[in-house]
C-alpha cells in the first residue's frame, strides 16, 4: 500500500496498522524495530565511512605530495611521515630546510582539524541514531 519512503511520513490517522505515529498528529520516523529504519542507519553509517575515508585519503595525499616538494622524502618516507603526522604521532624524520619545516607545522595544524573533523562524521549517524532512541514525545 504505502512505499518505505512514504510510510516514514505518515501520521497516525493515516495509519492503519497498530498506531506508530505521535498522538499530537505530528510527524514522526517509524519504530526502530522495522527494516526500513535499519537500512536506513546501515546507509547513514556508510555514507559518513565513506566521507571520512575521501577525507583522510585527501589529507594523506596531501601530505605525502608536500612531504616530496618540500622535504624531498621518497615516495615511502613521505607517506610514512604524512601518515604519522596525520594520526597524531609525530614526524618520523628530521626537517632540514625552513620550508620543510613550515610545511610540517602546517600540515600537523591541518591534520588535527581533519583527525576531529573524521571523528565527527563517523559518531554523527550514532548520536543521530541515540537522540531517536531516547525520544520522548510531549504533549503540547
Amino acid at each position: 500500500m504505502w512505499g518505505l519512503a512514504g510510510r516514514a511520513n505518515m501520521r497516525r490517522d493515516e495509519m492503519n496498522d497498530g498506531g506508530k505515529a505521535v498522538k499530537s498528529g505530528r510527524v514522526i520516523h517509524e519504530r526502530r524495530e522495522d527494516a526500513w529504519y535499519h537500512r536506513r542507519h546501515l546507509g547513514r553509517s556508510l555514507r559518513a565511512l565513506g566521507a571520512s575515508s575521501a577525507l583522510i585519503l585527501m589529507s594523506l595525499s596531501v601530505g605525502v605530495m608536500g612531504y616530496r616538494y618540500f622535504c624531498g622524502l621518497g615516495w615511502v618516507d613521505a607517506v610514512l611521515n604524512a601518515a604519522m603526522i596525520l594520526t597524531g604521532m609525530g614526524p618520523v624524520d628530521r626537517m632540514e630546510s625552513d620550508g620543510a619545516k613550515l610545511f610540517a607545522a602546517f600540515y600537523a595544524l591541518f591534520s588535527g582539524v581533519v583527525f576531529v573533523t573524521a571523528a565527527g562524521l563517523l559518531v554523527a549517524p550514532i548520536f543521530h541514531r541515540v537522540l531517536h532512541r531516547f525520544h520522548l514525545d510531549r504533549e503540547t
